[in-house]
């Protein structure tokens, strides 16, 4: 897929608020400081379509991203760490959870996971509840490029690991590296492909 356009369309801080869900939609979301932002500029090849941080959280609402006038890529909060309250962080997992589950026109899911990090329990216990809830979804491990190749393999067997203890299979997984526009291809067929078959329904 060739990305021609990519316009930011409105942030909303309730799914009511979001835009008609008239179109294919994908979301992101990992947590915070897992390279989201980054994730996406690479994708759309746009420097700053989302805003990076250094700080963990900087994405608080529900951020929608026309493509080719054909669907929308959501940026969606980070979950886990965060220098927010704990209110801030519940009524984030609250928009996070009836988003996931309700959002009529999300196609899937991408969830980013570092690849610098052995399985973390917040990120299971995330795909985990997809499962429970029938979202479909595809994991992404970013930051591919600050490890070794042993390493990050590695990781992502401990990952695989970790999660064939409760699933009879693995989701679809991608490995990316933002500053190497690694995984960039890979990520944009898979939208594609699903899009497709989602217009045939």
């Amino acid at each position: 897929m060739i990305i021609n356009s990519a316009t930011f369309i409105k942030s909303s801080a309730r799914v009511d608020q979001c835009p008609a869900p008239d179109k294919p939609e994908f979301a992101f979301i990992g947590r915070s400081n897992v390279g989201k932002s980054s994730l996406i500029n690479m994708l759309t090849s746009r420097r700053s379509l989302a805003k990076t941080s250094v700080n963990p959280g900087k994405t608080q609402t529900i951020n929608h991203f026309l493509i080719n006038d054909a669907w929308y890529l959501v940026d969606l909060p980070g979950y886990g760490y965060a220098k927010v309250s704990q209110k801030m962080r519940e009524q984030w997992n609250t928009l996070i959870s009836y988003y996931v589950r309700k959002r009529e026109n999300l196609v899937s899911l991408f969830v980013l996971i570092d690849s610098r990090h052995e399985p973390i329990a917040s990120d299971l216990e995330f795909m985990e509840n997809l499962g429970l809830n029938q979202v479909p979804f595809a994991r992404v491990f970013t930051k591919t490029d600050k490890i070794s190749s042993n390493e990050l393999e590695k990781n992502i067997a401990a990952h695989n690991n970790a999660m064939m203890k409760n699933w009879d299979s693995l989701p679809p997984t991608f490995r990316t590296s933002s500053a190497k526009n690694s995984g960039r291809d890979e990520l944009l067929d898979y939208i594609y492909e699903s899009m497709m078959l989602y217009n045939q329904d």
